[in-house]
């Protein structure tokens, strides 16, 4: 699958081929970003990936040769926004006690179908990065509503429940489990980097925490751990329904001090979910 991202980045994802897909003739086994002439392989067919630069502007101060430039493009406006990363638990192991075709075949599948469930709840991929993905719900300018954290929730259960069919298709070395961290707040969104590789994205710390709260799941023992202003907007679904959250403190990387978290297990929040329907 050639997946183009809404910053004009183009991704090759393998979806299981027997054969394997290749890019500068290394085998794809998550999904890589394709730059202009790239080696592309599928099979025995030998392909070459063109995408030339189509943003450019003149020097006009150069007065005998206009010099053609990069245009740069700045992040534009400031949102709120609900980050929303997910991660594959032990991606390692898997490498490297995997057969490499059938690792290609799972994680494919899995990338596939997470893309998917995510659009579906009204968001998209923003990123892949490794084995994980982020993924970023855009929200109005004054408030948030109850039915975009319930979609935010619903999707991360979503995700959960297609990781388990997966594993249930392939012989593993161990469980395939995924961590979830969500993370609310304001951040400039836009685009940036340069007219040759402009990047439509969201950056600041609400991103950055989004990051480290999903890491934090593996220190604290949860699968999913929401940001305070996270839960904060929840408080609708919450009401006279019994939490499936646990407050609690993390100590951050990069955090001088402990940031305060919502933490439960996808057990808890299925349960909390059926509740609502």
């Amino acid at each position: 699958m050639l997946q183009c991202m809404e910053n004009g980045e183009y991704y090759l994802i393998d979806l299981g081929s027997r054969n394997g897909s290749f890019v500068n003739g290394r085998r794809v086994s998550i999904p890589v970003t394709l730059s202009h002439g790239d080696s592309v392989t599928f099979g025995q067919t030998e392909l070459e990936f063109c995408c030339p630069a189509s943003m450019t502007i003149v020097d006009s101060h150069d007065d005998e040769d206009s010099q053609e430039v990069s245009a740069t493009v700045a992040l534009n406006v400031r949102r709120m926004i609900s980050v929303l990363v997910i991660d594959i638990r032990n991606f390692t192991g898997l490498t490297r006690q995997m057969d490499e075709k059938m690792l290609s075949e799972m994680i494919g599948s899995w990338f596939r179908k997470a893309g998917k469930i995510i659009g579906d709840y009204g968001s998209w991929v923003d990123k892949y990065i490794g084995d994980a993905v982020m993924a970023v719900w855009i929200h109005g300018t004054q408030e948030v509503h109850e039915q975009e954290m319930l979609n935010i929730l619903r999707a991360v259960s979503a995700l959960h429940q297609m990781t388990n069919e997966i594993q249930r298709s392939y012989v593993l070395p161990f469980p395939l489990k995924i961590g979830a961290g969500v993370n609310t707040g304001y951040a400039m969104v836009g685009n940036t980097g340069t007219g040759e590789r402009p990047d439509y994205t969201a950056l600041g710390d609400t991103v950055n925490a989004a990051f480290r709260l999903e890491t934090a799941t593996k220190q604290i023992g949860c699968d999913l751990a929401l940001g305070e202003t996270t839960y904060e907007y929840t408080q609708p679904l919450l009401a006279k329904r019994p939490t499936p959250f646990r407050k609690g403190e993390v100590q951050l990387k990069g955090y001088d001090q402990p940031t305060v978290t919502y933490a439960t297990s996808f057990e808890y929040l299925n349960k909390f979910l059926s509740l609502l329907k």
